[in-house]
């Protein structure tokens, strides 16, 4: 599965995600907190304050609370714009507020980080960028004019230049820190988000691919018999028939179109109903199940299969589960789009694990990303001329991180190699020079029980 098979929104292209319902709460909780330091500094310890300019920002915030409920659904998602002048408007009524309160002598001053933390967790790069432009013009301002925070007594709090200095400045890097690492930490969520929804995606679709060889092998066994009752049935009305040519001739139709069903049926089921190859296989065809797709795409696969030191010689029989044939599967595609014209996947296995290594003779991994592989959105080998078979390959690394995320849930653990030096001398690279994927499973976790194959036992068909 490719990034152009599968539509996702882009990860800086996401609106609407923020609800009207989850501002205007996280609004009255300020609101609360802003009343309740007010009343307490000006009551309790004794501060002159602009309690009624103070009082009028806060009530505006509580008047655009109540208007935003009367006017919109709580539910509504809010648009980029909406979201926008949301936040600009809360970054707004804090700096009165701060103006009001001492400015950046005020160590409340700190919570303007909050909008922008909000903006860049939930909003677009460009929006984000103007709300911490936006509040660090109201942190400069306050720094630079606001009215005094006086006590009863007429003392004025005022911080030595030198501290109030760095307490700016300490906001201002708090803003472009905090809005980084939030930024970042949610393109990472979003991003693995979207892998883990195709993921789930390709596994469905291989689960239906693998159910419906089931039903179709079942329906060819099942069919089998009433088609022969008809075709008997029939020529005995041939043979009775012989003096009544018009009939005759309607009989032998019957038995040829019994004929053909039997023959389409035995083409589409000749596994027969619930045989035990469509649940579990020997590894060996199993890899070739998985490397079939991709052997005439103009590539050779070399296919090998050893026991390693104690592994009897006999080739052990595992499930066929979809995660492991589809992730084998990416793997060898991997491998094929980047080969220049040799792929080889190795099977082992011993008393104790079960070992697949796929090497091709590309150019390798990079070496900067190789620990990096399986993340999804990672472009994790070099450009390659484009493909004449996948033009649209666009080389994100959601087929990595597909494949290693099946495997691994199969059981498997997976590591990721150059076979030698990417950089080089195109002399001293040996013939299997590109990149190693070692796919290993304890033996136990994807072995069928009693390693044997044959057919299953019948079961009617319910309808």
């Amino acid at each position: 599965m490719t990034a152009s098979q599968t539509a996702f929104p882009g990860r800086d292209t996401r609106s609407d995600w923020v609800r009207l319902r989850t501002l205007v709460l996280l609004r009255w909780m300020a609101i609360g907190g802003q009343l309740a330091a007010l009343l307490v500094a000006e009551f309790a310890f004794g501060f002159r304050l602009e309690l009624g300019l103070g009082l009028i920002a806060v009530g505006a915030a509580a008047v655009a609370n109540v208007a935003a409920y009367m006017i919109l659904p709580g539910s509504k998602r809010l648009s980029e714009s909406e979201a926008f002048l949301t936040l600009l408007f809360d970054i707004s009524q804090l700096g009165f507020l701060l103006y009001l309160t001492g400015g950046i002598n005020n160590p409340f001053a700190l919570l303007i980080l909050a909008p922008v933390t909000i903006s860049a967790t939930a909003l677009r790069l460009h929006t984000t960028l103007a709300l911490g432009a936006a509040s660090m013009i109201v942190v400069t301002l306050i720094s630079l004019t606001s009215l005094p925070l006086q006590m009863a007594n007429g003392d004025t709090i005022v911080m030595p230049p030198l501290l109030g200095f760095g307490f700016w400045l300490a906001v201002v890097i708090g803003i472009l820190f905090l809005g980084l690492y939030s930024r970042r930490v949610a393109l990472e969520i979003r991003a693995m988000s979207d892998a883990l929804l195709a993921t789930q995606m390709a596994l469905a679709r291989e689960q239906k691919l693998t159910d419906l060889g089931g039903v179709v092998a079942a329906a060819a066994h099942e069919l089998g018999t009433p088609l022969a009752t008809i075709k008997l049935v029939s020529t005995e009305l041939i043979d009775e028939l012989e003096d009544r040519p018009d009939l005759s001739e309607d009989a032998r139709l019957i038995r040829d179109q019994a004929d053909r069903c039997r023959d389409i049926l035995r083409s589409m089921g000749r596994a027969g109903k619930d045989d035990l190859h469509l649940r579990q296989a020997p590894l060996g065809a199993v890899i070739r199940e998985a490397a079939e797709p991709h052997m005439n795409r103009g590539k050779t696969i070399h296919i090998a299969m050893k026991p390693g030191q104690d592994g009897e010689e006999r080739h052990p029989v595992i499930y066929r589960q979809p995660e492991i044939i589809h992730g084998l599967r990416n793997m060898v595609q991997n491998a094929v789009d980047f080969a220049r014209g040799q792929v080889w996947v190795d099977a082992e296995w011993t008393g104790t694990t079960i070992l697949i290594r796929i090497v091709d003779d590309g150019q390798g991994y990079p070496p900067n990303i190789i620990g990096r592989i399986g993340d999804p959105f990672v472009r994790a080998r070099p450009a390659s001329e484009p493909s004449a078979e996948r033009p649209e390959y666009e080389g994100m690394g959601l087929g990595l991180f597909i494949a290693k995320t099946l495997l691994e849930r199969s059981g498997a653990e997976l590591s990721f190699a150059n076979a030698v030096d990417p950089h080089g001398a195109a002399s001293e690279r040996p013939e299997r020079c590109g990149a190693i994927v070692e796919v290993i499973w304890p033996r136990a976790s994807i072995e069928a029980p009693g390693n044997t194959g044959g057919l299953g036992e019948n079961r009617p068909i319910v309808a």
